[in-house]
């Protein structure tokens, strides 16, 4: 397949105002994607929802334009996560959904994600189709056939029921004291609304987003702000969003963090202990040691993907397993939804705790955590690490060393040029002892 120009592994993204992040760029991606994503037969529809960065309205009108002179109706969302957007495009029938956000990123950045009428990612084909339609001159269709634009006024409600629907009636949060921490993002206003409806007595911090403080100081990127509200305010624990609503974190009562990967386990741990878990956990190249050893103790099968939860979703359709996610807390359930949802994946968590009866802490440390040392070369241009001699066989040596108790992992980084060394295992003195040597052989062998 032809390289693609400006999809990456998550949609297009980049700086506010740099191409392609531009008015007239998404004019015509809206049009684009409208040859592309319509469906025969049928008045097509495409719904179009956005985080709360400034930036948003103008992208916003500008790929209404565009869809509309490709002739495609649009239903407009305003600010809702991600995963609401993937919900909403399945429920109303849509020919796709597009999501206007840079997730984690801060403000001045931006971008573009696309959900199939399935609710699912667009593959690799389609987005490559839309490349092609980029290149060709724009031409409006005929005036009596231009698309519509309508808003959906009662997108939060439906939204907030959804993820309610994913736990049983019985599930309650009766009397637990949680701090929620949305980012200033896409889930200000309907995050709080699903814990407080489930009896959870809640506190919000990163709720008064203003077009600007999105992802600044708070959120699963930044969890100090969280940790000191949940000690401060004596809280059972505390959960953190992204910007658009797609990761979670959360945060136990004495601060200590609980990321994505003990996240993952905790709910595997307690499916396989109630006979639920339908196969085995997809992790990532990054996931924890930590992980796939507890997971293997319980015979549990367990693969790693590449980097990045389309690669996830893919290995998980592939077996027909259910679970599966990423240490930023980009957890896939899919027998709840068809994408990477904070809210939904907090909830099985919680769900978790409370069919196990016991505490998030002491639910977390049936894993231990290896530590893991990260180091990054920057080189003159990527390349893969492994093609080169002198570092294979330095990896093999480290492996060898580590044995069953280790993990040696070398990538060059997707965005950035620079080879990304890691390490893990029991020593983290000899984790770093090693992830230095490793990064210097590196160096040598193609350094700037």
């Amino acid at each position: 397949m032809t390289e693609r120009r400006y999809f990456g592994t998550d949609g297009i993204r980049g700086r506010v105002g740099s191409e392609p992040i531009t008015p007239d760029f998404m004019l015509k991606l809206g049009w684009a994607a409208g040859q592309v994503l319509r469906r025969d037969g049928q008045r097509n529809r495409v719904l179009i929802g956005k985080d709360t960065r400034l930036s948003g309205y103008m992208f916003e009108s500008a790929l209404e334009a565009g869809l509309a002179a490709a002739g495609i109706d649009v239903r407009l969302l305003g600010p809702m996560p991600t995963p609401a957007i993937a919900y909403l495009t399945r429920t109303f029938r849509a020919s796709a959904g597009i999501v206007i956000s840079a997730s984690h990123n801060p403000h001045h950045d931006n971008g573009i994600k696309f959900f199939s009428h399935e609710g699912t990612k667009l593959s690799d084909s389609v987005e490559a189709e839309i490349e092609d339609w980029l290149d060709r001159p724009l031409a409006v269709c005929d005036a009596a056939d231009l698309g519509k634009a309508s808003r959906v006024d009662d997108a939060p409600g439906r939204y907030v029921e959804f993820c309610k629907s994913t736990v049983p009636n019985e599930f309650r949060l009766d009397g637990m004291r949680i701090v929620l921490d949305c980012a200033h993002g896409a889930t200000y206003h309907v995050a709080p609304k699903v814990f407080q409806e489930l009896g959870a007595i809640v506190s919000v911090i990163g709720s008064e987003p203003d077009g600007l403080n999105i992802n600044l100081g708070v959120g699963s990127t930044h969890l100090d702000a969280l940790q000191n509200e949940v000690v401060h305010r004596q809280a059972d624990l505390g959960i953190a969003f992204d910007g658009d609503g797609d990761r979670v974190q959360f945060v136990d009562r004495d601060g200590s963090v609980v990321d994505g990967d003990e996240l993952l386990h905790i709910i595997a741990a307690q499916r396989h202990r109630e006979g639920r878990l339908r196969g085995g956990v997809v992790g990532t190249l990054m996931t924890n040691l930590g992980v796939a050893l507890a997971l293997q103790e319980r015979d549990i099968p367990f693969v790693r993907a590449k980097v990045g939860d389309r690669y996830v979703m893919e290995q998980l359709i592939s077996r027909g397993w259910q679970l599966g996610g990423e240490g930023s807390g980009h957890l896939v359930i899919r027998d709840c939804t068809t994408t990477g949802d904070g809210i939904v994946s907090a909830l099985q968590v919680l769900m978790a705790v409370w069919r196990a009866d016991r505490p998030l802490a002491e639910l977390r440390r049936e894993m231990t955590r290896l530590p893991q040392v990260l180091v990054n070369v920057t080189v003159e241009e990527r390349f893969d690490p492994m093609s080169r001699k002198v570092v294979a066989d330095a990896v093999a040596e480290a492996e060898k060393a580590l044995g069953d108790a280790g993990r040696v992992l070398l990538r060059a980084s997707g965005t950035e040029p620079l080879i990304r060394v890691m390490v893990e295992g029991e020593d983290e003195s000899a984790m770093t002892e090693w992830a230095d040597r490793l990064a210097n052989v590196v160096r040598d062998s193609g350094a700037a």
